[in-house]
């Protein structure tokens, strides 16, 4: 695990949206794992205007999202499916057909689970993962307790991750929906890299324990730990409760593989390379 801190959320944002474009550049069949949540949209705004001012390229990636609510139909404009194409979809070239959500309608729950799994693992699996962080310390949508090898399956939220959105349905945690379809913890961790952010200072407290802490399932993040590919991205509020802060600003200001992104702000463009040979495919599950 690899630890960033930018000056504020706006220089996060834009790290993780050059971190993700500079992946598309190289690998323009991509399968992304993508996020939710006022956290990212500074992000997503970040890769429209790369795509409109740079001609950032979607139209050969595939996504898959992490979550979505049960009971609550696509063209809802509180579902993650509505989220999405108003946040990134409809702004940039990319082909619905590659972008995948879990259904939240679907007759058969625990055959939709199945379903996405296995739509995941024909893809050969996610090369990039966003995440956020809840409140709770969840990771998509896996609550305290989620098992640390769980696949995408039902899960309640927690009266915490509840009250925490209940600012997108009107203010009323009562009209949140109280269960939702999650990748699992342990299908997060077959992504070939993951990255986290997490700004302000309501975060700060969560991300010490998910980065500093004890691996727990009461804070799924924890297990990020484990990632041999992962970086947390935080501002200097989501940082102040870190202990290590000093060597995290060592890293990205000395580590050869942030040097391009040091001679920015976050924004620069990324030519595409010539005679890139894709990653060989892998099945999820594989074993790294």
């Amino acid at each position: 695990m690899e630890v960033i801190i930018r000056p504020d959320e706006q220089a996060a944002a834009e790290l993780v949206a050059a971190i993700i474009a500079k992946e598309l550049t190289a690998r323009p069949q991509l399968v992304l794992g993508l996020a939710t949540g006022a956290t990212m949209e500074r992000v997503y705004d970040e890769l429209v205007r790369r795509h409109r001012e740079e001609g950032l390229d979607f139209s050969l990636c595939r996504t898959f999202n992490l979550d979505e609510y049960i009971g609550l139909p696509p063209d809802d404009p509180r579902s993650y499916r509505s989220y999405m194409n108003r946040q990134l979809f409809s702004r940039v070239n990319i082909d619905l057909r590659n972008t995948h959500l879990p259904d939240g309608m679907a007759q058969d729950l625990q055959a939709e689970c199945r379903r996405y799994e296995e739509l995941i693992s024909d893809c050969g699996g996610i090369d990039l993962q966003l995440l956020g962080i809840g409140r709770s310390g969840h990771i998509g949508f896996n609550e305290p307790l989620s098992a640390l090898r769980s696949r995408t399956r039902e899960k309640a939220l927690a009266p915490t991750t509840i009250a925490q959105n209940a600012i997108y349905f009107g203010g009323d945690p009562a009209k949140v929906p109280c269960r939702a379809i999650t990748m699992g913890v342990g299908t997060i961790l077959e992504a070939h890299r993951c990255i986290l952010l997490a700004t302000g200072a309501a975060k700060a407290d969560i991300v010490a324990k998910a980065v500093e802490g004890p691996i727990t399932a009461m804070v799924t993040a924890s297990v990020l730990q484990l990632h041999p590919r992962c970086t947390v991205v935080v501002d200097e509020a989501a940082a102040s409760r870190l202990q290590g802060t000093d060597y995290y600003r060592w890293i990205f200001e000395n580590e050869p593989e942030w040097a391009e992104f040091r001679r920015s702000s976050g924004r620069h463009v990324l030519r595409k390379p010539t005679n890139v040979q894709p990653r060989p495919r892998r099945r999820a599950g594989a074993r790294r």
